[in-house]
Order: structure tokens, then C-alpha cells, then sequence
């Protein structure tokens, strides 16, 4: 049920689903511009909600797809967090004060293999990126649900598990960037953080719920995390044989940490501290230094990849030198038959489309 403070933001919520569909309804009848980008495909990956449904991961899938399947893919973000503006293709050089802490975890990712470049208008990025790299055959729009000035070949639409779109209101009434209409817009959908256990009648009695918003025929796959083994930091200070404890701190700056907590109590560790922020937090020196209070015999710091690359950033070094930290990579799995239904998308999606 929703809160009372949801009651009383409802008339704002409605009007801000109004001006959205509006908004929506000028692109869909052309009467805004929305351009295709010829013979590059562009796969958006994107959601409903604000907040993390797993979109990074997600795209990395979808890169690591496209590379086995022997494209030649990008990608593009607005590379939300960064302290610049207009268009910037990644290097060794770039942190993610210039470019974004996602954008960073893409390209560190995939070492310099794939394109990763930021810019606010996609249009605009889109044609920088294809400057630059002229054999690049395929992008994928990272967080761009909404960016309807880009017309995509296949627009995947996450949602999470615990926070179904179908169950939630558009802002300020709940988290919703528009209506639950807007799902209609999808080619397929993938409920992301699922248990690996998820029973397949409760993935049939979601996929009923959101058939309600999508098209017939649109394809609903389910998705889990694969945690890996924790990574050393780089820029932190790894003693040689060093026994290390169960016993760690966790540092999140991310929209939801509840399912890395879940994964790492049942991995055995026992967790003595959790230094919780807001997804997308800037990191100071002082907040590091205060996680020297929790410092004992064999423990570790463990944070997560997207984290990693903040904590990456020049002026933290002194306070990072004296601790050892730790990320856990993650990496999507689908299940049942979902990874080959989402391969079989591509081919159709990414061959070469007619400019509208």
C-alpha cells in the first residue's frame, strides 16, 4: 500500500506522467525528431525506474555478445557523475570525475578493446564515436530508456526482481521515470537480480504482470547475479602471504548493496562494518580514513567494481595506500533458456537498417 506521503504526492506524480506521455506521443507520431543510425545498429539498454537494475552488467553482456559474435561494438553513456561536459572517448588516462565511475568499469572491463565514450546528446555522441572509430559496427547505449532522440534497432528494458516496474508510481509518488506505459517501447525484458532458485511459476506469474505493458510476442527473460573472486585494488597496499580473516567491511556507493550483503554473508564472511552511500558517491579522504577504525588483524575492505573506480581517484591515494581493499566482480547469468533467447534477438536487430 502506498505510504500517506505517497497519497499526497500523487497529483504531482500525475503531472509530471502527463507531461512525459505528452513527450512520448510527439516522438511516436514523428513530430519530434527520432534518427536512426544507418548501417551501425544501436542497442539500447535502459529502464523504467531511477535507481540500479543492473544496466552496466548488463551492457557488458551484451558487448561481450556482440565481440562472439564477431561485431565490432561501442559504447555510449551520458556518463552520469562526471564533473565535464560534451563528448569524451575513454583512455588510460580518464577517472571517473572525467568520465564517469560506469563508463570507467566499461572500459577497465574490457581493457581498451571496446570504444567507451560519454556524451549528453547521444546524437551528437553517436556521430563523434563513429568519427573515431569508423569500424566500429554496433553501439550500445548504455542508460537511455528515455533518450528518445535515438531511434534504437533493440530496446532492452531491465527491471529488478524486488522492484517490479508494475508494482511501483512515477515520481515524486514512487520511482518511476514515466508511466508503466512506457514499457510498451521494449523488444525485450529482463527481470534482473533474481535468486538463481527462482521457481518457474513465480517467473511465469511475474511475466503475467508485465505482459500487461509490453507488446504481445516481446520476450521476458530473468536474470541472476554470478559474484566472482574478490579482485586486489590497485592502488592499495597487498601484503605477501597474508592470512586474511572472514571477518571484512563493506564500502557501497551504490543504489542497492542489499544483494552483494546477501551474497557475501552466504559466502561465509562476517560483515563488521558497512559504510553505506548514495549510488554514485564521490568519495573524500576523510570518509577513507574512517574506515581505518575497523581495521584489524587479516581484515579486508570489500567494495564492488563501479565503487573501485572512484576509489581509484588521485586524492585518495595517501588514505587507499595504507588499506586493503578488495572488489567483487559480478557478471550476468540468465535462467532457463534465457541467454540463447537474448542471442537469438541480436543477428535480426543488428543488421544494417534503412536512415529514417
Amino acid at each position: 500500500m502506498p505510504s500517506l506521503l505517497s497519497w499526497l504526492l500523487f497529483p504531482f506524480a500525475w503531472l509530471y506522467a502527463g507531461i512525459m506521455a505528452v513527450r512520448n506521443w510527439l516522438y511516436d507520431k514523428g513530430w519530434k525528431a527520432s534518427a536512426r543510425f544507418g548501417e551501425v545498429p544501436v542497442v539500447s539498454v535502459g529502464n523504467l525506474r531511477v535507481g540500479g537494475t543492473g544496466k552496466t552488467p548488463h551492457a557488458a553482456w551484451l558487448v561481450q555478445e556482440l565481440l562472439r559474435q564477431g561485431q565490432q561494438p561501442a559504447i555510449l553513456s551520458r556518463g552520469y557523475g562526471r564533473r565535464t561536459r560534451g563528448f569524451r572517448l575513454a583512455n588510460a588516462s580518464e577517472t571517473a570525475a572525467t568520465l564517469g565511475d560506469e563508463p570507467l568499469q566499461q572500459f577497465e572491463h574490457f581493457r581498451g578493446q571496446v570504444p567507451v565514450a560519454v556524451c549528453e546528446d547521444r546524437q551528437a555522441g553517436l556521430r563523434e564515436l563513429l568519427q573515431q572509430h569508423p569500424a566500429v559496427s554496433t553501439v550500445v547505449l548504455d542508460d537511455a530508456y528515455q533518450h528518445r532522440r535515438v531511434r534504437p534497432d533493440l530496446s532492452v528494458l531491465l527491471t529488478e526482481h524486488q522492484r517490479p516496474f508494475y508494482n511501483d508510481e512515477v515520481l515524486p509518488a514512487g520511482r518511476l521515470r514515466e508511466s508503466r506505459a512506457g514499457a510498451a517501447r521494449a523488444d525485450v525484458v529482463i527481470v534482473t537480480k533474481c535468486e538463481p532458485t527462482l521457481a518457474v511459476a513465480q517467473q511465469l506469474a511475474i511475466e503475467q504482470r508485465i505482459r500487461r505493458y509490453i507488446r504481445p510476442g516481446v520476450p521476458v527473460l530473468f536474470s541472476t547475479y554470478a559474484y566472482g573472486e574478490p579482485v586486489p585494488l590497485a592502488s592499495t597496499e597487498q601484503r605477501a602471504g597474508t592470512a586474511y580473516s572472514l571477518e571484512i567491511v563493506l564500502l557501497t556507493g551504490i543504489a542497492q548493496p542489499g544483494p552483494l550483503r546477501a551474497y557475501l554473508q552466504a559466502a561465509g564472511y562476517h560483515i563488521v562494518h558497512h559504510a553505506q552511500f548514495s549510488d554514485h558517491h564521490v568519495f573524500t579522504a576523510q570518509e577513507i580514513a574512517a574506515l581505518k577504525a575497523y581495521n584489524g588483524p587479516g581484515r579486508r575492505i570489500f567494495t564492488t567494481q563501479k565503487d573501485a573506480t572512484r576509489l581509484l581517484d588521485p586524492a585518495l591515494h595517501t588514505e587507499m595506500a595504507s588499506l586493503s581493499v578488495f572488489y567483487i566482480p559480478i557478471a550476468v547469468e540468465f535462467l532457463a533458456d534465457g541467454a540463447n533467447r537474448l542471442r537469438q534477438l541480436l543477428p535480426a536487430a543488428i543488421q544494417p537498417q534503412a536512415v529514417v
